[in-house]
């Protein structure tokens, strides 16, 4: 007689096929066409700064940095907890929605849930960045420059905790407060040991994330419930990928 099929496995196989293999960076050249992803620096800073300082201040924030205007460090960090929370809670929302379809239709939504989760981690990226004092991204939804995706892939593997990525945030950081123009300081960083290693940390960062939505797909097999697990997984991963970046830019800005 021959033995029942197991239907739980084989709509987890038909997941897990989608979520496997991830490559980082087609993810995040998807995740950059869509609007939510681009954060526009002036706006952002404009925004957050005004709560707490005159537009004199908020203008040279603007123009330079937080940090040159004046604004402290303790509010930089204040802001960036608020940012942290705010994206945090955005994603953990979409991703509960996501994970309410069950059985086999959760197979076709996989990587639409990687695209958006990775897009959330680029607005973190943008905003904690231009708090700390970064230049603009320059983000465009038609494509993604060599040396902005060296560097928001450098910014991932902080937050994945890749190791050697510690090391080329501060390179970055290292180039953004010299007086030099961008142009030549991503010419210097591209010379030096930090460009070099981004193919490496962009399959370390896709490693992780198969195992991280392995975990989320299996959950969502079961409607509602895999909706509620589904919810938490992300806020439990995505908030301590957040405060690892925060954490490596208060020590290197």
């Amino acid at each position: 007689m021959e033995k029942a099929k197991n239907p739980f496995k084989a709509v987890t196989d038909a997941v897990v096929d989608k979520a496997k293999n991830i490559d980082a960076v087609e993810i995040v050249k998807q995740a950059v066409k869509l609007p939510i992803v681009r954060v526009n620096r002036s706006n952002f800073l404009r925004k957050e700064l005004r709560k707490y300082y005159p537009e004199k201040v908020v203008r040279k924030a603007i123009k330079e940095n937080p940090a040159s205007a004046g604004v402290s460090r303790e509010c930089v960090n204040t802001i960036a907890r608020q940012v942290i929370n705010y994206e945090t809670n955005k994603v953990t929302a979409l991703s509960f929605a996501a994970g309410i379809p069950g059985g086999f239709a959760m197979a076709a939504t996989v990587p639409a849930d990687i695209t958006q989760y990775f897009a959330f981690m680029i607005r973190t990226i943008q905003k904690l960045a231009y708090l700390y004092g970064f230049g603009d991204f320059e983000l465009n939804e038609d494509e993604v420059s060599d040396d902005t995706m060296n560097q928001i892939m450098i910014f991932l593997g902080v937050m994945f905790g890749v190791q050697g990525a510690n090391a080329g945030v501060k390179k970055v950081a290292a180039a953004a407060a010299s007086k030099v123009s961008k142009s030549l300081a991503q010419k210097a960083l591209t010379k030096t040991t930090i460009f070099p290693i981004v193919k490496k940390i962009a399959q370390a960062v896709g490693i992780k994330m198969t195992k991280q939505i392995f975990a989320e797909s299996v959950s969502k097999v079961v409607p509602v419930v895999g909706g509620v697990v589904t919810g938490g997984l992300s806020y439990a991963t995505f908030k301590p990928c957040a405060k690892n970046l925060e954490i490596v830019l208060k020590t290197c800005t």
